[in-house]
């Protein structure tokens, strides 16, 4: 009887991932260690997260080495998200617009600020 054996990668491969996921980890604080303010260091901040996950995503789920489950894990729903936010955005508009052309310009301010 046959077994099927699976794949081992080197344990080097595993301990770079970490030490990576640990430099990363170590520059996303020192963006507040070193007050950062406004939109660089939201940027910072995504871009450190967005490399973490990345790194999560392809290495210990195994996405690095499976090109069809790389694409239908990661990036189908994120077009599907990306399609469903425009149309979103699009309902949203033309609900603005026709509040606007039927309830006149001031029907969107609340009545606080009127």
């Amino acid at each position: 009887m046959a077994h099927a054996q699976a794949q081992q990668h080197p344990i080097g491969i595993y301990l770079k991932i970490w030490g990576l996921l640990f430099i990363l980890s170590t520059a996303s604080y020192l963006v507040d260690y070193f007050h950062f303010q406004g939109y660089l260091r939201w940027f910072l901040i995504v871009v450190f997260m967005l490399l973490k996950a990345g790194l999560i995503v392809s290495v210990f789920m195994h996405m690095i080495w499976e090109r069809l489950a790389l694409m239908y894990a990661i990036l189908v729903p994120t077009l599907l998200l990306i399609v469903l936010l425009g149309i979103g955005a699009l309902e949203g508009n033309y609900t603005f617009f026709t509040r606007g052309a039927f309830f006149g310009p001031a029907a969107h301010v609340p009545a606080q600020h009127r």
